[in-house]
């Protein structure tokens, strides 16, 4: 019997269906100074566009910083969009959450990000009553801290069929969500975000929902990422500094709204 499909996995389906592309704020609590900021952020962020709030992060993202901010941000959004968690480890759950990236590293080096962990945190899960989104993970060149932390064997830049082979292996393996990822900031280390030949052979290669994260900065590289084949974006660095966060959420979501209407359209 497979998995049921959840409230938060069918909202995703729903909006794919009516609008042709989402966006997803990713917030980490740990590159805020303060927890209140990224609250306010979060709240931000769900109240002008953003169609789910990703919380979670690489280090730090847990215990009591983590409730704080998801309890906080769930109760003033009353619950108009969900949030959902973006584990860095086994750590990174709260039962104020609506669903969680149940996700596997499929080009981790390390069989704990395979498998490992999700058998330690499931029945926590479980307990907790939160949804399960099974998501394949795929860490593309540079990878930044995640690829750091993971010790992924990170997908070359130029080579596209490698991360459209793995992406399709994790649906053949029963993954429903597939999210390629090239790192927080790459622009640190003079790349942009995955290469858009990637994402489309990617796209062509799945029929899962497909996330792209990381290095995502500006209304027209999101267009691009769409445009190419994504079906949601994630961004969170761009969005880090409190002043000037709303107008910018409201840019991404007209233009996340625009190239999913160009999407339905074809």
């Amino acid at each position: 019997m497979a998995l049921k499909i959840g409230k938060t996995e069918r909202y995703i389906h729903d909006v794919l269906e009516s609008k042709g592309a989402m966006f997803f704020m990713d917030l980490d609590p740990v590159d805020y100074k303060t927890p209140d900021e990224a609250v306010k952020v979060g709240v931000a962020s769900a109240e002008n566009g953003a169609d789910i709030i990703l919380i979670g992060g690489s280090t730090g993202a847990q215990g009591d910083l983590l409730d704080y901010v998801t309890k906080n941000i769930k109760d003033k959004i009353g619950g108009s969009v969900p949030i959902v968690l973006f584990p860095g480890n086994i750590a990174t759950l709260t039962k104020h959450a609506d669903a969680v990236y149940f996700m596997s590293l499929l080009n981790a080096r390390n069989p704990y990000w395979l498998i490992q962990a999700h058998m330690l945190s499931a029945g926590i899960v479980k307990g907790m009553g939160i949804e399960a989104l099974p998501t394949g993970y795929i860490v593309v060149a540079p990878g930044g801290t995640v690829g750091w932390v993971a010790d992924a064997n990170l997908v070359p830049r130029e080579k596209p069929k490698i991360a459209a082979s793995l992406a399709l292996a994790g649906e053949y393996l029963g993954q429903r969500l597939i999210v390629t990822d090239a790192g927080a900031n790459p622009q640190l280390m003079g790349y942009g975000h995955v290469p858009l030949e990637m994402i489309r052979m990617v796209r062509s290669a799945i029929s899962v929902p497909y996330v792209v994260g990381g290095g995502i900065r500006t209304e027209q590289e999101l267009r691009n990422v769409i445009s190419a084949g994504a079906d949601a974006v994630q961004i969170g660095t761009a969005l880090e500094k409190t002043d000037g966060a709303k107008n910018l959420v409201k840019a991404f979501a007209k233009a996340v709204k625009e190239e999913g209407a160009k999407k339905l359209k074809k």
